[in-house]
Parts: structure tokens; C-alpha cells; sequence
């Protein structure tokens, strides 16, 4: 499974509908890292795993909330669907496609 390249992730909140963008690429030791684009900031991924076809990863954000968000998704070729969840509150829906391949 490849989930290297640029995806386009929308996430349902209970604030509303928040657009980003997430990054991965495949280092040379073969671990898996990225970045995440939104709310005009950019913020490292942290602990992506890869595992058949689910894709977990953590980041953290400030805006519009200081939050620390766990993503857990299912990648289906050029598609990924799955939930974000912040702490304790209740997990949001995420879906995302891919724009491009790296």
C-alpha cells in the first residue's frame, strides 16, 4: 500500500468543516513522515503508522483551537476515509483524496 504524496483532507467538526492538506513521503530508513497544511499554519506529523491498509498519524494545531489530534483512517487507492479526534471530545469524520504522487 502507498500513501505517499499530497492529500486533500476535509474534516467534519462540530464547528464546522475544515479543509487541510496532509503530506507524506517515505524517508530512506523507510519510516514514513509528513506535514499538514490548514488554517495558515503548517505542523509536523508525528507517530505515522501505516499498517495493511490504515493510516494513523498525530499532529498538533493551534488554530482555530490549541489541539492535539489523533487521525485514524482507511486508505482505498487515491481515497482515505476515517475519523480525527481531540482528547476526549467526540471523534470527527475525515475523508481526503489524493492530488498527487510523489
Amino acid at each position: 500500500m502507498c500513501v505517499e504524496g499530497t492529500w486533500d483532507l476535509s474534516i467534519s467538526t462540530p464547528i464546522g468543516r475544515i479543509a487541510a492538506v496532509a503530506e507524506f513521503r517515505r524517508r530512506e530508513d523507510g519510516l514514513l513522515v509528513g506535514t499538514a497544511h490548514g488554517a495558515g499554519e503548517e505542523v509536523p506529523l508525528r507517530d505515522v503508522v501505516l499498517h495493511g491498509d490504515r493510516l494513523t498519524w498525530k499532529q498538533a494545531v493551534t488554530k482555530p483551537l490549541r489541539l492535539n489530534l489523533a487521525f485514524d483512517v482507511t486508505v482505498d487507492g487515491d481515497s482515505l476515509a476515517g475519523t480525527s479526534r481531540a482528547g476526549r471530545l467526540p471523534a470527527s469524520k475525515v475523508t481526503g483524496a489524493r492530488t498527487r504522487t510523489d
